[in-house]
């Protein structure tokens, strides 16, 4: 990877990280709520989310940790948002995928996503950046009902 497209990866984490979308819970009935904890690292995360016919409508999340972590789950959020429950669990099994050096289907991955392929390099840190994606996940799993 090119130093220039390093730098600009960092920045997109950066930004998400200061300036995250989606940041703050609700108190709604109509959210489903997943926490997830990494006791390696202490990264703490909670995640909404809302399904309306089948489609995720709405995502927050609340959490602390590194800037990896809290970032990730920022563009989790805009990543996730208004696509189907189907599609999401697609874009979410690309995006580990890449974080593993997997082949994964470059169409359904793109915008600041793509920002995190950096942190294969890094083992250790790439449960940082999956924590609010696996609760997503976990949620969209285990609640069959939309």
């Amino acid at each position: 990877m090119s130093t220039n497209l390093e730098h600009l990866y960092r920045q997109v984490i950066m930004d998400h990280y200061k300036s995250p979308f989606n940041k703050g819970l609700v108190d709604d009935p109509n959210y489903y709520t997943v926490h997830l904890h990494n006791p390696t690292c202490g990264d703490d995360m909670t995640v909404q989310y809302k399904v309306d016919h089948g489609v995720v409508t709405d995502i927050k999340h609340q959490g602390t940790g590194c800037s990896i972590c809290c970032s990730s789950a920022s563009v989790m959020s805009i990543t996730l948002k208004n696509k189907s429950k189907q599609n999401a669990l697609n874009i979410i099994e690309a995006y580990y995928k890449m974080l593993t050096n997997e082949p994964y289907d470059k169409n359904i991955l793109n915008g600041d996503a793509i920002a995190y392929h950096g942190v294969s390099q890094f083992p250790a840190r790439i449960k940082c950046a999956t924590l609010a994606w696996k609760a997503i996940e976990k949620g969209l799993l285990e609640n069959k009902e939309e």
